[in-house]
């Protein structure tokens, strides 16, 4: 696609096939995207050449367009924040894009002017040569990867603006319009005596209207209103009423889909760059993992979720979430105590033994030790709700657990 018009995929293309997949498949039509654009779709990127216009034989169904502008050469030719939205494709369908030197985005607006769509639709064989086919040797990923998502998951879950961007666009929670707003602020004329105080002074952000990520919320809370020090600590061990409270707002009726957003945040973070969609994965998965009253419960969630996760982990490095600080990776001691749950009594058999067959796996391919003696004898620290005390005192210590009850300030 460097070139506009050909790639090694095309060039290997049966002649039969490729004009099947010309007349059935899509076509994104993009017009003005300066030379030098970081572009892709789904798991392949490219750099955009002088005569790229768009991309065909694109197959029906969902899709993500990912870009990223590029300065030029002049400025340095930095690349710019990566920015991407979700597409729902039917066959034959033609978008029409053009790009936004201001905004250094993508225009979609004429796809919904039909003339200037029939117009299009009249000329492409003139504008085939410009447009790049669809990397049909990454589809097999794409779909391993968004198996669980629809059209549907995607528009409840992506910014109204529907651009999933790299940084978020925030603005001050006061606009300092006045000067009484400026005058209450913190005084920036003097030396900070502390880190404390530099964020303080610091304006307030919140991101713009319309473009945050609208994943579910997790209860930050794992235990119900009211609950016992004992239901407490129970809670904290087994995240079961977190996960059910996620499910119930969320999915009540179709829980699996619960696994279309584990594959949305994924992919936010994987292709968009996104880090809160990583950060919202992180936590999604440690619901997931962590909940052994659930995982008796819906043989079927987990059954789906060893398949997510066994495609998934095949696109980061091993190493992709040590802690730089800590050195301990976050998703070796959350899927341990995964594979502790299922080898627990009342699961499923077919889910233990599956789970068995993923820890091998993840155990060759990464070479982690899933069997290695953890902190389980460090206490963990669970603070109660205000007003709640343990034997009258102000702290305790579950000895069968090792988890310390603290009172809330």
């Amino acid at each position: 696609m460097a070139s506009g018009g050909s790639s090694s995929s095309s060039v290997d293309m049966d002649p039969d096939v490729a004009l099947r997949r010309f007349e059935e498949g899509a076509i994104l039509v993009l017009l003005g995207v300066p030379q030098g654009t970081e572009l892709g779709i789904d798991c392949k990127s490219w750099q955009v050449g002088p005569r790229f216009r768009g991309v065909k034989m694109i197959p029906p169904g969902l899709h993500f367009l990912h870009y990223s502008s590029v300065n030029a050469p002049s400025c340095g030719s930095e690349i710019g924040p990566k920015k991407g939205l979700f597409l729902s494709l039917k066959p034959r369908e033609i978008l029409l894009a053009n790009w936004d030197p201001q905004e250094e985005d993508l225009d979609f607006s004429a796809s919904k002017d039909e003339e200037q769509v029939s117009r299009t639709r009249a000329t492409l064989q003139e504008l085939d040569p410009h447009l790049g086919p669809y990397p049909y040797e990454v589809i097999r990923k794409w779909v391993s990867l968004t198996d669980r998502l629809s059209e549907e998951l995607t528009k409840k879950l992506q910014p109204l603006s529907g651009r999933i961007c790299a940084f978020s666009d925030v603005i001050p929670e006061v606009e300092f319009k006045h000067t009484k707003d400026r005058a209450e602020q913190p005084r920036n004329d003097t030396a900070c005596q502390s880190m404390k105080e530099g964020l303080d002074r610091l304006p307030r952000m919140k991101p713009r209207e319309g473009t945050e990520l609208r994943f579910s919320e997790i209860p930050q809370k794992t235990y119900p209103p009211g609950a016992t020090p004992a239901e407490i600590t129970r809670c904290s061990l087994d995240l079961s009423y977190a996960l059910e409270t996620v499910l119930e707002k969320n999915y009540e009726l179709q829980p699996l889909h619960l696994l279309g957003e584990l594959q949305f945040a994924f992919v936010c973070f994987i292709l968009g760059n996104a880090y809160e969609g990583f950060e919202h994965w992180k936590r999604l998965l440690a619901l997931l993992c962590r909940s052994e009253d659930s995982m008796r419960k819906r043989k079927e969630l987990y059954l789906g979720l060893i398949a997510v996760l066994y495609h998934q982990l095949g696109e980061i490095p091993s190493d992709f979430f040590v802690d730089i600080v800590s050195h301990s990776n976050f998703l070796t001691s959350t899927l341990q105590d995964f594979f502790q749950f299922a080898a627990g009594p009342g699961v499923d058999g077919t889910l233990r033994k599956r789970a068995e067959k993923f820890k091998a796996h993840v155990t060759k391919k990464f070479r982690w030790d899933f069997d290695a003696d953890t902190d389980d004898c460090a206490p963990v620290v669970v603070e109660l709700p205000e007003g709640v005390t343990v034997d009258g005192s102000c702290s305790g210590l579950d000895v069968d657990t090792g988890i310390i009850i603290m009172e809330q300030d």
